[in-house]
């Protein structure tokens, strides 16, 4: 796989009152709230109801909204990346061509990681080639002998074959045609005729006049084998199945009840202790029941309304990313850069977004390791061997371009991996810690990296996919 690299972001450029639905929305614009963000999917599902305003409709962190002519959901809780999507189709079926991704920064009431606006898609690029090579069309042989006609009286048909292999085709091609065709034959004989039914006659009456006596009130109707009828010689086949069948009478009486719905039933309590919630209220089709096939109650037995405690839900605190490790150090020591002496870093992160009581980070604010300074060390290099093509920059202008890499490295010191801190507690794991001045010989006029680039081919255009649903 090629090595992914950070893509820029893009806002595309779109008419403006689709561009300002897709703009983040204020704390009062009014919106369709929903209780459930689906990550996977992006959906909104569970519909409160409209003409609430994101403030309200935010109380609760696990919701989400959108805005009136937005396709785009967008979820309550701390913005952060999705999931990028899964790679696109390559821009072409043979040779080389490239192919997108893309994710969203999804949430409310703030930004992702480097000042990312919610609402906002970042792109991936990379090349692709779904066949090494296109396809080539190929060539017919001649046609083969014909085969014995497909009947053995009247007149039928007869066929004949060829093949595609002068030449064959390559990687996929065909031959343009079809691999057999056909032509009239007549056997110079008679054929028996079979029967066959003419259609159906009409219904005839009814052998009662209601439903629920003695007997089960029924309509019958006949057909003849005309159509045509069995030649006598040579003898063809009677028509199959019975000349004559019945059914139900439909129609009669007893005549049908609607329906009618009862009462509303009360109002129940609001289900939730904060943010918005919903409330239910019943009936039932039973003033009058539908009787004898009368038609059920129109309209819905279920209506929804929208409660508001107008109290805010608990939200978690979560840890954001670790800070940078501290210079490699040791107390009392003015350097211990390069040398086998292990020295001490630190690194923090702090506890994010916690509100209204919401539970407190899990884990550790400090993470402390044991290091070699190997900082600036002037270390002999080697150059590596070529790494793998990156992914496509910038994946969303013109003309973007795969990089390729050859560094000078120099190996690790034979250090000591592990030391004992305090006896009787086991063995700590030591870590080198900055980078080294390797020196290599000069390759391609570089002395620590060389590079190899190549454009990228047939490649597709960036459009939003709500976009494409609008």
């Amino acid at each position: 796989m090629p090595a992914r690299a950070q893509a820029p972001r893009l806002l595309p450029l779109l008419p403006l009152p689709l561009l300002l639905a897709l703009l983040p929305a204020t704390g009062s614009d009014p919106v369709l709230c929903f209780t459930q963000y689906e990550e996977a999917t992006g959906k909104c599902t569970g519909l409160l109801g409209g003409g609430v305003s994101v403030n309200d409709c935010c109380l609760n962190p696990a919701y989400a909204f959108q805005k009136p002519g937005s396709k785009l959901c967008q979820a309550c809780r701390p913005p952060r990346w999705s999931p990028w999507s899964a790679w696109a189709p390559c821009s072409v079926t043979c040779t080389k061509g490239s192919q997108l991704r893309h994710r969203r920064c999804i949430g409310w009431d703030g930004q992702c990681s480097e000042k990312v606006e919610p609402g906002t898609l970042e792109w991936e690029l990379q090349a692709c080639e779904d066949h090494p090579c296109c396809p080539e069309m190929g060539g017919w042989s001649n046609w083969g002998p014909w085969t014995a006609c497909s009947v053995t009286c009247s007149k039928g048909t007869r066929t004949r074959q060829r093949t595609c292999d002068h030449p064959t085709p390559k990687c996929g091609g065909h031959c343009p045609g079809k691999p057999q065709e056909s032509e009239p034959c007549d056997t110079q004989k008679a054929c028996p005729i079979h029967g066959a039914w003419a259609a159906w006659g009409p219904w005839g009456p009814c052998s009662g006049s209601c439903h629920g006596g003695p007997s089960k009130p029924v309509e019958i109707r006949n057909r003849t084998c005309s159509a045509p009828k069995p030649s006598k010689e040579p003898p063809g086949n009677p028509c199959p199945g019975p000349d004559s069948e019945q059914q139900t009478c439909p129609g009669l009486p007893p005549c049908p009840v609607a329906g009618g719905w009862g009462p509303w039933s009360p109002i129940s309590p609001c289900p939730v202790t904060c943010g918005l919630g919903q409330i239910l209220e019943r009936r039932t089709c039973d003033h009058p029941k539908p009787q004898h096939g009368g038609p059920f109650c129109a309209g819905d037995n279920v209506r929804t309304l929208i409660c508001n405690t107008a109290e805010p839900c608990p939200v978690n605190g979560e840890w954001g990313p670790w800070g940078q490790w501290s210079p490699c150090s040791r107390r009392n020591i003015k350097t211990i850069s390069c040398e086998e002496i292990p020295g001490q870093q630190t690194r923090t992160r702090s506890c994010k977004g916690r509100k209204f009581d919401g539970q407190r980070c899990i884990g550790e604010q400090q993470d402390i390791r044991h290091c070699y300074n190997i900082q600036r060390c002037p270390w002999k290099g080697s150059w590596s061997e070529w790494s793998s093509w990156g992914l496509c920059m910038p994946p969303c202008k013109p003309n973007p371009v795969q990089t390729r890499q050859r560094l000078c490295t120099a190996p690790l010191p034979k250090f000591r991996p592990t030391l004992t801190v305090v006896e009787g507690q086991g063995e700590k794991n030591v870590t080198f810690w900055g980078k080294p001045s390797t020196l290599c010989e000069m390759l391609q006029g570089q002395k620590v990296v060389v590079e190899e680039k190549r454009p990228c081919l047939h490649v597709p255009e960036c459009i939003d996919p709500e976009d494409e649903k609008l």
